[in-house]
């Protein structure tokens, strides 16, 4: 255990943290599963389940691990290699999305021969972030034109965004107002940010509008979202204030200690109780105290990604923590705020704690991308702290060596007299 740890770079206490979050996540996934397993193979056995999020779990430290040993500086280059295959990626996905739990997602293709599903946005998001960092770190020593951002930056954002606002408007929105974070700690032109901000608004203000008076050219996720804000600005009733109101009694029942592990009763009606509302399950389970805590580990894990980015020794190692950090914990707390209904229901899951293979894995790889950039401060600190202990060894060996001519020189001395006592005319007077 002791060489495993030894063999984990980086910032200790974002693994601490990580590991804390996956560790708690078994139990809330398999107390929620149980309705799953119910529904599906009218059991309720939920083993087979948490074995599941095990081996999800499982696989995504290991790509974490795998991650983590690459120098952070060679992703600049493998991002601006990946945006076209992600790009390729996302357009297959808008036409070939797959069907899940009999809902047209969208979001999901089929890794072929494997059979496990995999939401293409998630990997976009890493790659463009990165890409986005690369560009500001490239640019920091000359002026930035708005036409030569316009189509070196931007274009590759917009062509992005314009790929996923179709099927998920969430990702889409989350991913916009990352980037525009991201821009501004770069130190964007302020100016251009605004013009960047209005032509977003506009554009986003056009496709709703084209897709409310052409809804059948739109045959994906359109119209679920549009109707998500619709009816989340008014009284009317549908499927997701039903979750929603669900949600809000499994957190009122929770009370402040909670009806404690595997006794939520909402899990039973409650629709994706181990995925997107699984913070509700906590916060019923293990009361305001456990949903606080949760809260308050994604807290800490936020002010370690600050500290982070501020040790980071260049500025693409400072964009890269920011622009991959930030989106976690931005994340999470979309997903709280949903459970309580300060927002529309949008989609998005729990880092690190909800079900789902293909949103740990990537959260994997944006947490082993953050950790490779800590790691190069961690050698840069080790190395540092070895050169200085060999100029400290190397002073003591001098030292040591200059007292040892002191006092071979104090001997020489002490056997040798200016003085001399005998009579010189010894010689002579002996003589015979």
């Amino acid at each position: 255990m002791k060489e495993l740890v030894n063999s984990l770079h980086g910032d200790k206490v974002i693994w601490a943290f990580v590991a804390l979050l996956a560790l708690f996540s078994f139990m809330p996934v398999f107390s929620a599963s149980s309705n799953l397993a119910y529904m599906r193979h009218g059991s309720g056995n939920a083993f087979t389940y948490l074995l599941k999020h095990a081996a999800q779990v499982l696989v995504g430290f290991f790509i974490l691990y795998k991650v983590h040993k690459v120098p952070y500086h060679y992703f600049k280059a493998i991002s601006k290699i990946l945006l076209p295959v992600v790009w390729g990626l996302l357009i297959y996905t808008l036409l070939k999305g797959t069907i899940i739990d009999g809902a047209n997602a969208s979001r999901w293709i089929q890794i072929p021969f494997i059979g496990i599903t995999f939401q293409t946005s998630t990997l976009a998001s890493i790659v463009l972030y990165v890409f986005v960092a690369r560009y500001l770190s490239k640019k920091r020593e000359t002026p930035i034109t708005f036409q030569n951002s316009l189509w070196e930056l931007w274009t590759p954002v917009f062509v992005t965004l314009i790929f996923i606002l179709p099927a998920n408007l969430s990702t889409a929105a989350l991913i916009f107002s990352m980037v525009i974070m991201l821009v501004f700690i770069g130190k964007y032109p302020l100016k251009y940010i605004g013009i960047i901000l209005g032509a977003g608004i506009i554009g986003l203000t056009f496709f709703i509008l084209v897709a409310k008076a052409f809804p059948d050219a739109f045959p994906n996720r359109v119209d679920t979202w549009i109707s998500r804000i619709d009816n989340f600005t008014s009284d009317k009733p549908d499927e997701d204030d039903y979750q929603i109101e669900k949600a809000k009694i499994a957190i009122a029942t929770g009370g402040v200690y909670g009806l404690g592990p595997g006794k939520s009763v909402q899990k039973n009606f409650l629709p994706q109780s181990s995925s997107d509302f699984i913070y509700a399950i906590i916060v019923e389970e293990y009361g305001m105290f456990g949903g606080l805590c949760v809260l308050g580990l994604y807290l800490l894990l936020l002010f370690r990604f600050v500290v982070a980015a501020h040790k980071a020794n260049s500025l693409f190692g400072k964009l890269v923590v920011v622009g991959l950090g930030f989106p976690i914990i931005f994340q999470a707390m979309t997903n709280m705020a949903v459970a309580v209904e300060l927002l529309p229901v949008t989609g998005q899951t729990l880092p690190l704690i909800s079900s789902g293979g293909s949103s740990i894995w990537m959260t994997c790889i944006a947490l082993g991308i953050i950790l490779s950039v800590t790691k190069k401060e961690e050698e840069i600190a080790k190395e540092m702290d070895e050169k200085q202990k060999r100029e400290d060894a190397l002073q003591k060996l001098i030292d040591k060596q200059l007292q040892e001519d002191e006092e071979a020189e104090k001997v020489e001395l002490e056997g040798f007299s200016i003085v001399d006592t005998a009579n010189p005319m010894s010689a002579v007077l002996n003589k015979k």
